[in-house]
């Protein structure tokens, strides 16, 4: 099928090398917006903040504050908005209302470019509403899902990709974690299989750790639009430093 770009204010995500994206992982306000400033004139073309790192995550004021902070300190690089759960792999023990709330805020706000979804932490159903009513608030989604455990089989990975574009989610996001080459080369198989059989938008596919590392370098061979990258702090295993991924990426382009 057809693949299809998507247009995030000036960045189009899916055409040419894969686009870098930096986590934001500070506690405080202060940590945030000082991390926000090293990602300005970087080799970053967007920025993820992970909420769930914030201190006052349960407090929807707070948190709305400093996104708005967050995102005009930014200075027009696009901003992914991202709670990551525990079952996740992430920091936030917080309950599915006040995960949908705070997503909502977000995407009414107007400060979030972007905003993820965990797609399998919650049943398909409910998960299907949440997108339905971000995209209604005129902000893509990303539809995400992480093993932290292991890689499943290429069917089962293309499988869940194909259930994360039916439901909605405007980019589809799959990361997990290798125990032997043969899971990286698995990884890849499937993002390759999904790219050039199903899909008609972005993907973002990763294999954790250093030994997928190749997964986070080959996403213009293999078809994974956005690579991973770090200034400062790591947000997940494997995740290198974004000047060098950068020079990594342009020696490998296709362009």
């Amino acid at each position: 099928m057809k693949n299809t770009s998507l247009r995030i204010r000036n960045l189009v995500i899916g055409e040419g090398r894969p686009k870098i994206c930096v986590p934001i992982v500070g506690r405080t306000e202060q940590e945030i917006l000082a991390q926000a400033k090293k990602l300005k004139g970087s080799a970053a073309d967007l920025a993820e903040w992970r909420v769930d790192w914030f201190a006052d995550l349960r407090e929807p004021d707070a948190v709305m504050g400093t996104l708005e902070k967050l995102w005009k300190g930014l200075g027009g690089l696009p901003l992914l908005f991202t709670i990551r759960t525990i079952a996740e792999g992430g920091e936030a023990d917080i309950s599915w209302q006040e995960y949908r709330a705070l997503c909502l805020a977000a995407a009414k706000s107007g400060f979030a470019d972007l905003i993820d979804v965990e797609m399998f932490a919650q049943t398909i159903p409910l998960t299907e509403k949440l997108v339905e009513e971000l995209k209604a608030c005129g902000v893509p989604v990303v539809g995400s899902s992480h093993d932290f455990q292991k890689t499943p089989s290429v069917r089962a990975m293309v499988e869940r990709l194909c259930v994360m574009q039916q439901s909605g989610a405007s980019i589809c996001k799959l990361a997990v974690t290798p125990q032997s080459k043969d899971d990286v080369v698995a990884l890849l198989d499937a993002t390759w299989e999904m790219k050039s059989r199903y899909a008609d938008r972005p993907l973002i596919t990763m294999s954790m750790g250093k030994q997928g590392l190749l997964s986070r370098l080959s996403g213009e061979l293999f078809g994974s639009a956005v690579t991973f990258g770090c200034i400062g702090q790591a947000s997940a295993p494997g995740q290198i430093e974004a000047g060098r991924l950068a020079e990594y990426l342009e020696e490998l382009s296709e362009e």
